[in-house]
């Protein structure tokens, strides 16, 4: 290894481990590696910054967060929780099947697990302690189930990996739907086995016809949501981009003139908030593309394939090592840093193993999710942490069983890729 690379390792890795934020430690990183060891002027990378934030790809990004925090800020999650209830809710585990199935409902909208563990997380961890549902069992279920914010389409890291990878979003969207449906199934399978024998929990007494005609109407105009962007995506209506426009316009509507929950003195603070989280992941792309523009100049990726087919000659070698690598990674490391950090150092390595780049940024993806609900640096462990007044190593043990289920899923995913490109295969073919 040059020593050129060894000091730009070090300062990364010591960055790093003085908690500096992310972002900083790729952008100061990607600076000193510019200033010590290239000829060129700081002025192209400035130039290289501002064109990786100049993309129109980003704007979509921009319209999910805001759709996710128009949710947040009406009524519409807590209509999507009531009708998940009807349906599983009077089964044993019903409430946290129910919290299960919303997570995947609003990560259907919002794309941000991060989104997700605050809004759903926040209403059902304390119903379900309070209907005597094990702290441990709830912190956990709640803690790892919002990782379908990031498979379940649309999803924010899923646009990142298009961007660098030049995929089509629409397929790649395609390929976290089985994946999400699995990880749901598995949860809930978990949740009806855990407390089938448990007199303890409380069960919800099975709805009336009724009851539930009336929750699904009240609930209907939210249920349309994430019909209306994947229906106008995969029919071809409108692009992502447009789907995340006509999301936001078709949530304020509901929750403005139909629902009645929000007024219009709250949208200035809605629009302004998400603005805000929307600026914070364009300064974690500057600081990714920074780093990225310096591993590029002195051709490191490159340098890595090379080391790789090597040493590594099955596909399936290939596979279990880029996975064991993934989910260390996503123990330290935001999932759009490492997506856009990693992702050009994988791909080229991809068509020697005769793996498709879709097969690859579905992997990424939940590998890198998994990494949400993952010591030390997990976002997830802290949120619902903080809500309960529970320390990481308590979460950490909460979490563990929801951690093997994701992992054979994700497992099933990488060694059957037939399965995870069934869906883009039957739609668009080829």
């Amino acid at each position: 290894m040059e020593l050129s690379t060894i000091i730009i390792l070090l300062i990364l890795v010591g960055g790093l481990a003085a908690t500096v934020p992310v972002f900083m430690a790729l952008f100061f990183t990607g600076v000193a590696g510019f200033i010590l060891f290239t000829d060129l002027p700081l002025m192209a990378l400035a130039q290289t910054m501002f064109r990786s934030m100049d993309k129109f790809a980003l704007v979509v990004v921009l319209f999910f967060v805001l759709c996710g925090n128009i949710m947040t800020s009406g009524s519409i999650v807590d209509k999507l929780i009531k009708m998940a209830n009807v349906v599983v809710g009077f089964l044993p585990g019903g409430l946290a099947m129910a919290g299960v199935i919303a997570c995947g409902l609003f990560g259907a909208i919002s794309g941000s697990t991060v989104a997700t563990v605050v809004a759903i997380g926040g209403f059902m961890i304390p119903a379900l302690i309070e209907n005597h549902y094990q702290e441990r069992f709830s912190l956990g279920i709640m803690t790892t189930a919002p990782i379908l914010g990031v498979i379940i389409p649309p999803s924010i890291s899923m646009i990142m990996y298009s961007m660098i990878s030049m995929v089509s979003l629409e397929r790649l969207f395609l390929t976290g739907f089985l994946p999400g449906m699995l990880i749901m199934l598995g949860f809930c399978l978990y949740s009806f086995f855990f407390c089938r024998k448990r007199p303890d929990f409380h069960r919800r007494p099975k709805p009336t016809l009724g009851e539930a005609v009336r929750v699904f109407r009240e609930g209907i105009w939210s249920l349309m949501l994430p019909v209306i962007i994947f229906g106008g995506i995969f029919s071809g209506m409108f692009t992502a981009n447009e789907a995340a426009v006509v999301a936001c316009v078709y949530a304020f509507i509901v929750e403005i003139f139909i629902h009645k929950d929000m007024k219009l003195s709250q949208v200035k603070k809605v629009v302004v908030s998400s603005a805000v989280t929307s600026a914070t992941l364009l300064i974690i792309v500057a600081g990714a593309t920074c780093f990225g523009l310096y591993l590029t100049l002195e051709a490191i990726p490159s340098k890595i394939t090379e080391a790789v087919l090597r040493n590594i000659s099955q596909p399936w070698v290939f596979l279990l090592t880029i996975n064991i690598l993934l989910l260390i990674v996503g123990m330290f490391m935001d999932i759009i840093s490492a997506t856009l950090i990693l992702g050009p150092i994988f791909l080229p390595m991809l068509h020697a193993f005769n793996i498709d780049p879709l097969h690859f940024g579905l992997l990424m993806t939940i590998n890198l999710g998994i990494g949400y609900c993952t010591p030390p640096l997990g976002v997830s462990l802290y949120i619902t942490g903080a809500l309960a007044n529970r320390d990481l190593l308590y979460m950490t043990r909460a979490v563990l069983p929801f951690l093997v289920i994701q992992l054979i899923v994700l497992l099933m995913m990488t060694y059957m890729p037939g399965l995870a490109l069934w869906l883009p295969r039957l739609v668009y073919g080829g």
